[in-house]
């Protein structure tokens, strides 16, 4: 597998780079977000450092993400919440801060590898999810052949995490999904219950459809797919991006 490594610090990178090739990948090492962006297009895998010297990695992530669907994990010493709340928002399929271990970051790559890389994922690099045809709620329609969702008629550009997410609820509108359910599908790691992630790509979603009550949350349990026009009924905070009552 082919390894694009954004990196400006030597000693971090060598480190990476000889991890990475002791596990059979070949890796590409740049320093700069121009590079990135020359090379982006060879890459099967992209460890995306934020702090370049030439722009803010946070930019330049937006930016990767509009030239390729390979996956990437920031890798960054930011740990401010508002960093990786933006960070995976912008698309990252994961978030690593320094200082971290090594065999961690080792498996988390592998995780995202044997997601990404079975072979009933989409070409567009996302999870395959059950079921093929539109699924409509209200005046929204989710296309998971097409990773399309309309509103009102309107399409709305969503991450590939949020649509894998959406288009999950969506193949069992009927159902209610635990938070461990979704990880494991998704992501390919219950552990990841701990984390934040899974909530702000909801969040992202009801932002960016502007129907709050699209993705409904059944407290201390997990997701299901709601009713737009349910969206007057949901008592979510639109800045709270904890997991929900009572769940770890």
């Amino acid at each position: 597998m082919h390894a694009l490594l954004v990196e400006d610090d030597d000693r971090m990178a060598q480190a990476l780079g000889t991890a990475l090739a002791r596990r059979g990948h070949t890796v590409r090492r740049v320093g700069r977000a121009l590079d990135a962006l020359r090379h982006v297009h060879e890459a099967e895998f992209v460890l995306l450092d934020l702090g370049l010297p030439d722009l803010d990695g946070l930019e330049l992530l937006r930016r990767l993400r509009t030239l390729c669907a390979a996956p990437l994990i920031v890798v960054t010493a930011r740990c401010e919440e508002r960093d990786v709340v933006q960070g995976l928002r912008a698309g990252a399929d994961d978030y690593v801060v320094k200082p971290f271990r090594m065999a961690e970051l080792m498996a988390r790559i592998d995780t995202v590898r044997r997601r990404t890389g079975a072979p009933a994922a989409h070409p567009g690099g996302g999870p395959a999810v059950p079921g093929g045809g539109p699924v409509r709620a209200g005046d929204v329609e989710i296309d998971p052949a097409g990773r399309t969702v309309t509103v009102a008629g309107r399409e709305v550009r969503l991450t590939r995490r949020e649509f894998d997410v959406l288009a999950f609820l969506a193949a069992r509108p009927d159902e209610v999904h635990s938070r461990e359910a979704i990880l494991d599908r998704l992501w390919g790691d219950v552990f990841l219950a701990a984390s934040r992630s899974l909530d702000v790509h909801v969040a992202g979603i009801r932002a960016k459809t502007g129907r709050s009550g699209l993705v409904r949350t059944v407290r201390g349990f997990g997701y299901q797919l709601g009713s737009p026009a349910a969206a007057a009924d949901e008592r979510h905070e639109p800045g709270r991006y904890g997991p929900p009552d009572g769940a770890g």
